[in-house]
């Protein structure tokens, strides 16, 4: 049996994939509740993914929201170390690359890939959804 990929998703791609639901962020949110890829995160990040999915604007079906933050407590707690690399433009996105860096894949999936620049990675490996979705199925 293959290994299920533990990656760290930007809170962008989830809302992506509730907002679309023929995109490839949802499929990467239904392999998240199919159990085919597990999430990688600390509190920091919880605590974002929960402060999003709380406000209003953005209408999510409740009963889908809710199968996602029931998996959370099944998804792998990180304890990151500060990051050593010059931060990304955004100082708040640097939480992502710490929990994608204590990882062993080291993977960061984002639909703002001008976020992460390379300068910023390090040893971090930052994808589009549609590309981490082809590393998950195998295929386009």
């Amino acid at each position: 049996m293959a290994e299920i990929p533990l990656w760290v998703l930007d809170t962008n791609v989830l809302v992506s994939g509730f907002l679309s639901v023929d995109s490839p962020p949802a499929r990467l949110v239904d392999a998240l509740l199919d159990r085919r890829l597990q999430l990688a995160m600390d509190d920091r990040i919880e605590d974002e993914y929960r402060r999003v999915f709380a406000r209003p604007k953005f209408h999510f079906d409740p009963v889908r929201v809710d199968a996602f933050f029931c998996i959370l407590s099944f998804q792998s707690m990180v304890s990151a170390a500060p990051w050593p690399r010059p931060l990304p433009p955004d100082s708040s996105d640097t939480m992502f690359l710490e929990v994608a860096h204590s990882t062993s894949e080291k993977t960061l999936i984002t639909g703002n890939l001008k976020h992460f620049p390379a300068t910023c990675r390090g040893q971090v490996q930052v994808h589009s959804p549609r590309e981490a979705l082809v590393m998950l199925t195998g295929r386009a």
